[in-house]
């Protein structure tokens, strides 16, 4: 049994508009971030003596390091905070890129901080560098607030070696996530003997303001956006599940009811995180796009079991309350630059596609959508997919393995056979990063600047 939720014209009326690409936000983003950073540089230079000897060489590189330590912390919270700016402008995937990568840089200048500045204590003390670990007892039992700090190092030490990549892979999400989120306790824990033992605070009480107004405004973002927000999206629309249907052998809808869903704000392309409150569900929150326009009372989602939490879906029980978070993603219209649009779909990844192939504007022949999946058995939503195609007079594509296995050619050549004019086309993809990446390849292959292919992936 298949479902069949098409909006046709009703839902293409409501993205109808002059193709007016919006610019992503991140280079402005990134050069506010090296400023800041630049900021925090001035701020140590400035309080700096002239370095004379190798003991103050070394207490002054654990005091830059500590403070760019302490710069990068807040950014990485601000990153988590799912800022609707960031998820809708920038894109989830490269937002959690960043959150990655300040992660890293942020426990390699932690370490280096508390190893530089234990070991000019030490030299200060007269000791040697092998004396750094009775220097740290030393330091956390004296100094205000070390307590907490050294309590906090241990916090990002463990998130740091769950979130490297063998021990992430092997490790249940779930476990990964709840363990993730211990990062805010950490950030609480150091943050105090920035302010009590940073000589750059001490000195310059305009600094100690500006360092509260910046973890201030990223807690203030956490609490509005993390808890606030979807505590008032979820008492708005009160959403539930109404039926699990299953597609093809393997994946599933989910119908989820609710009341006034049309207007929950989201686009065509984009997707929530869904909490299923079931047993053995309540605490897992886990990415899905939705697979049709949202109606009034009736939201979809379309999933492949590929996981414990995913093979649950289908066990789930009409009436089961649902928490969203959302809507996140830059992955819709308004990146269209152009008149004609190539849509790639891999496996489930088809969900974004199917809003997007429904609800672009275009004439006859402007839209085409790719379908790649193993089997014609493992084309989810095909029925639905015909059925746009006919009513829109778009293309409607599909690549599966020959009954010998062999993989479809998906090559530069094979798209400019197929799509001759695919240079001057706007590309949107979803589905596996292997097969994304294949995609792109032969994309630019075929011409297609790289500026107008759009991606994003949600294995995070």
């Amino acid at each position: 049994m298949t479902t069949t939720i098409a909006g046709g014209r009703a839902a293409r009326r409501q993205t109808m508009r002059r193709i007016r690409p919006r610019r992503s936000p991140a280079v402005p983003l990134l050069l506010a971030v090296w400023a800041g950073a630049a900021g925090v540089l001035w701020l140590w230079w400035s309080n700096t003596p002239n370095i004379a000897d190798n003991d103050s060489k070394i207490l002054n590189a654990g005091r830059i390091t500590g403070l760019l330590a302490g710069y990068l912390m807040a950014l990485v919270v601000l990153q988590m905070a799912r800022v609707p700016a960031l998820e809708r402008r920038v894109g989830s995937d490269r937002v959690a890129r960043w959150h990655a990568m300040s992660g890293r840089y942020t426990l390699c200048l932690t370490f280096a901080h508390v190893f530089l500045i234990m070991w000019g204590y030490a030299l200060q003390a007269g000791k040697s560098l092998g004396d750094i670990v009775q220097q740290t007892t030393d330091s956390i039992n004296q100094l205000p607030d070390m307590g907490k700090a050294a309590i906090g190092t241990g916090l990002l030490l463990v998130i740091g070696l769950v979130s490297i990549g063998p021990v992430r892979r092997k490790m249940p999400y779930d476990t990964w996530y709840h363990i993730h989120l211990l990062t805010y306790a950490a950030v609480f824990l150091t943050f105090w003997h920035q302010l009590t033992t940073g000589n750059e605070f001490a000195v310059e009480p305009a600094a100690k303001t500006v360092w509260y107004g910046l973890y201030g405004s990223v807690t203030a973002l956490v609490v509005w956006y993390r808890i606030l927000t979807p505590i008032r999206l979820n008492l708005r629309h009160r959403m539930y599940v109404e039926a699990v249907i299953e597609e093809t052998p393997g994946i599933v809808s989910v119908l989820i009811g609710g009341r006034k869903l049309h207007r929950i704000g989201a686009e065509a392309g984009q997707f929530f995180r869904w909490r299923f409150l079931a047993p053995g569900m309540r605490f897992s929150s886990h990415p899905y796009s939705l697979s049709a326009n949202p109606r009034p009372e009736l939201l979809r989602i379309t999933v492949k079991a590929i996981g414990d939490h995913t093979a649950a879906l289908r066990e789930l029980r009409p009436g089961t309350k649902v928490w969203a978070e959302g809507p996140y993603g830059a992955m819709t219209a308004s990146r269209r630059s152009r008149g004609k649009v190539l849509l790639v779909a891999g496996g489930v990844g088809i969900t974004p596609m199917r809003t997007l192939f429904e609800t672009l504007p275009g004439a006859p022949g402007d839209i085409t959508l790719l379908y790649r999946a193993n089997s014609t058995q493992d084309l989810a939503l095909w029925d639905e997919l015909a059925k746009i195609a006919d009513e829109r007079g778009a293309r409607l594509m599909y690549a599966v393995n020959s009954p010998d296995g062999e993989r479809p050619d998906i090559s530069a050549e094979s798209l400019q056979r197929k799509i001759p004019d695919i240079d001057d086309h706007d590309v949107f993809m979803c589905g596996p990063n292997g097969f994304a990446q294949g995609v792109y390849e032969a994309l630019r292959g075929a011409g297609v600047p790289a500026r107008r292919i759009h991606h994003e992936s949600f294995e995070m």
